[in-house]
């Protein structure tokens, strides 16, 4: 599913089914909890290949709904555009729900 397409710059993320955590991928065709490790599309058709990628990947590494995002960089560090993609890449808002939700395992 394609999310927030504005911007030229774009990276793949999706969610974590063990613990819901936000995650990139990369460019190794994994995927890492750190933005800064994120593969970026510089167009159009790199964002459709990387997407791809992320649907198979996400199959194999037990993550949910790859979606494309804008990011632009600011320096050497990808910073989203949207304020949501930016919350979501800070990570979790609460420790506690972290610890919680691994407590399950």
């Amino acid at each position: 599913m394609a999310k927030n397409l504005t911007g030229n710059l774009q990276i793949v993320t999706a969610n974590r089914l063990r613990d819901g955590v936000a995650v990139f991928l990369t460019a190794t065709g994994e995927w890492a909890s750190d933005i800064a490790s994120a593969a970026v599309a510089r167009d159009t058709a790199a964002g459709t290949r990387l997407l791809s990628i992320g649907a198979v990947a996400a199959a194999e590494a037990r993550v949910v709904d790859p979606y494309l995002t804008a990011v632009v960089e600011d320096g050497t560090a990808i910073v989203p555009v949207s304020l949501r993609e930016r919350i979501r890449a800070q990570g979790l808002t609460f420790e506690a729900i972290s610890a919680d939700a691994t407590r399950y395992l």
